[in-house]
Parts: C-alpha cells; structure tokens; sequence
C-alpha cells in the first residue's frame, strides 16, 4: 500500500488534539487508496499567484495555491455586497421590488461619468431592487452596488461594517471590506478560501436569487451588456459567479460549474489579464473534474472519534458529523492521508446529543481537504460524587500541567 494515514496525539496549554477513536478513518482512507497508479494533485500548476478548486458538496479542496493569503477582491467584492442583500431579502426586512434612488454620489462615483463598469442608471432615478441585482451580478454596477449601500444603511462605510460584520458571522476569517464595490483600498482584502466559502454561502442559502449569476445579459438605460463572467460562455456547465479587477491586485474570478452532477467551484486571484484567468479558471476546472473521485469516508451519524467527558456517568462521548463526511481523491493518488480531530477541553457533563465539540481535519498531502464540524452522537448524564471527585482530581493534574508547560516555554521555569 503506498497511500498511508498518519494520526497524531498531543495536549497543548489549553487545547487538545485527541486521535483516539479514529482507526475506522485510517482504515477507510487507507482503503480509499489501494491501487494507487499516478495522479497527484501536487503535480497540477496555475500560473496565477492564488487559486484554490473546491468540491461544493464533500467541501473537499481539490487543489490550491498561496489560498490564505488575503488580496484585494475588486468586484469579487459585490458577493458579499449580494449576500447581505439576499439576507436581508430573506429576513423580510426589503422587499424585490423596493425602489432604490441613484443619489449623485451613486451616479458620479459609480455610474457613467465614473469610468469604471456601471449599470448606466440615471441621476435622481428610482430603481427597483430587482433590476439593481441584475446591475450589480451582470453588469458588474458600481453604480448599482452603492445605491443599494445607500438605501439600506445611509452610506457605504456603514454598508461596508455590515458586509465585513456578515463575513465574520459565516465564517469569512480573512474578510476586511471597505466599500460594496470592490474599488481599491489598501484595507479591503479576502483570501481566496474565503471567496470559495462565500460562493458555497450564496449557492446553498439563497437558490431563489443563484440563478441570476447565469444570466447571459442585461438590458437597462437601453443599454445592452453581456455577463462579464467567460466561464459561462465555454459551454463546461458553468453558471455563475463573479469576475473582478483592479490594477493593485489583478484580474478575479470566482466560478461554478456542474458536470453530471457534481459542482466545483474555483477562484482564481492575481492573473495578469483577461484571458489568463478565464483560461486558468477553465483548466483547473476542466482537471477537477476528469482527475477526482469521491469516497465516502462516514455516514450520516457515524461515530468518528471520542473525546473525553469530565464528571460523567461514562468517561467517553462519541462524536459524529451532521452528514455524510467525504473525501475527493486525485484517481490513482499516492499522496500520504492525515485525520485529525480537535476540541477544545475537558468537555463536561452533562453532555447532550447534538452538543458542538470539536472538527474533523483531513489532510492531503498539505492541504486541508476536509474540515466538518463535531457534535456528541450521545447523551452522557453526571456521573456519582465518587467519578466526579476522581474526575476532579485528573482535571487538576492536567491543568497544572498545562500551567507548568507555559511557565517553560515562558521562562519561568529552569529544565
């Protein structure tokens, strides 16, 4: 067996990572890659500074490049913008055909006299939400973007606290926006991770409003424009998301595409032209989808692993993921295969099914393919006086321990 799964066990001050219970993935990976004959996902090269291809059902990263490292989004920007739009859509607080006023700020700044991509909205103009949507996705409006920033919140930096506020709460850690339409500013930054999460976010949570990433065109001011996304004229099942540029970082693109059913999703930030990011965006998609295979690595409330409980009737809860976990592998791979689960500890009784513990971390090679949430796939009650007294007890030791450790590494202690 050339493929192989290494699991490791150590306690850190304030943080475990517990491997325990994990032999059913060793083995289930390790089964995963029998066979191996050639491909490798090491082996794929982009010419562009940061990309990453995602599995959008598994979450699985097929492949990716300086990914972590924030740059500026130009119009990728306007995803977020859309996402907060589509919240706000669905939490009832406005409504699709809502009209927006073009303020002349809207319209100098944004619109025709500005230069940059625009709806072509006019001065003092009301706008249905629904048409700026079209702006904003198809055309790519600045002018759109900030009207709608305007309208819901006053102003774009408070829109933009809004956006940067929303990206944390989904999960967005390198988020930093300044504005709703990607315009430069040295501050505004995302990584391309987080493009790839914000574009699952849109797809998953908001199906009703997707769709208008696929649009072909948009007619408005009798101005006709086409979607500026090339992917969706390659005829490769793409149907969104959103390109970008501006000259500090580089032309953008965030896409998405289905093949017999399956739906990657790729970013690609830094390329030096047009033509360098629709050509890259392809490839890498084109390569994901002919080179990977899923497997299922658990089911549906599977137990993954324990993790010690402190003062209950039992000294161990398992843990399991709310789905399915899965795992794409490059057809013939031969790269090493690492599952890891973290959480925060001691967990404490009582402990309730379904209560959030820790993830799972499945590495390939050095990326991370898989990261799911952990709950406790049971209850486990309190335990009697005596199992909490010597439960008491341990958890003393350990947290000396701890203590002991970072007065070490401090220097506070001599070895």
């Amino acid at each position: 067996m050339k493929g192989y799964v290494a699991m490791a066990a150590h306690i850190t001050p304030g943080f475990i990572r517990y491997s325990i219970g994990l032999i059913r993935t060793l083995l289930l990976i390790a089964a995963v890659l029998v066979g191996a004959r050639a491909a490798s996902a090491d082996t794929y090269q982009t010419s562009v500074p940061h990309a990453i291809l995602v599995d959008y059902d598994s979450g699985s990263v097929l492949f990716e490049k300086a990914a972590d490292v924030p740059a500026p989004p130009a119009s990728l920007t306007k995803m977020m913008t859309m996402a907060v739009v589509f919240q706000a859509l669905k939490d009832g607080k406005i409504g699709i055909d809502d009209e927006f006023m073009i303020s002349e700020h809207a319209w100098r700044h944004g619109g025709a006299p500005s230069g940059g991509s625009a709806m072509f909205a006019e001065l003092n103009s009301r706008v249905k939400l629904s048409d700026l949507m079209r702006g904003v996705i198809v055309q790519s409006g600045n002018d759109a973007a900030i009207a709608i920033a305007e309208g819901l919140m006053g102003n774009e930096p408070s829109f933009a606290q809004l956006m940067t506020q929303r990206a944390k709460e989904i999960g967005l850690t390198s988020a930093n926006f300044r504005n709703p339409t990607g315009y430069h500013d040295p501050d505004q930054k995302i990584s391309a991770r987080d493009i790839s999460k914000l574009a699952t976010y849109i797809i998953q949570n908001f199906p009703e409003y997707y769709p208008i990433y696929g649009e072909p065109d948009f007619k408005w001011n009798n101005i006709y424009q086409r979607n500026r996304n090339p992917l969706l004229a390659m005829g490769i099942g793409a149907d969104g998301l959103k390109t970008g540029y501006v000259k500090e970082g580089g032309y953008n693109l965030a896409g998405s595409a289905v093949q017999n059913g399956q739906r990657l999703i790729v970013v690609v930030m830094g390329a030096k032209s047009e033509k360098e990011r629709g050509d890259e965006a392809r490839k890498l998609l084109d390569w994901g989808f002919r080179n990977f295979e899923s497997r299922l690595l658990f089911d549906t409330g599977a137990a993954i692993a324990e993790a010690r409980v402190f003062g209950g009737a039992q000294s161990r809860v398992k843990l399991a993921a709310e789905g399915p976990v899965r795992i794409l592998v490059p057809r013939g791979s031969t790269e090493k295969i690492t599952a890891r689960v973290v959480y925060q500890g001691p967990v404490r009784a009582p402990v309730a099914t379904g209560t959030p513990i820790g993830r799972l971390r499945v590495m390939r090679g050095e990326i991370l393919a898989v990261e799911v949430p952990l709950h406790a796939g049971e209850d486990v009650g309190q335990g009697d006086l005596t199992q909490r007294a010597l439960d008491g007890a341990q958890e003393l030791v350990i947290d000396l321990v701890k203590a002991g450790a970072a007065k070490l590494k401090a220097g506070a202690l001599k070895p």
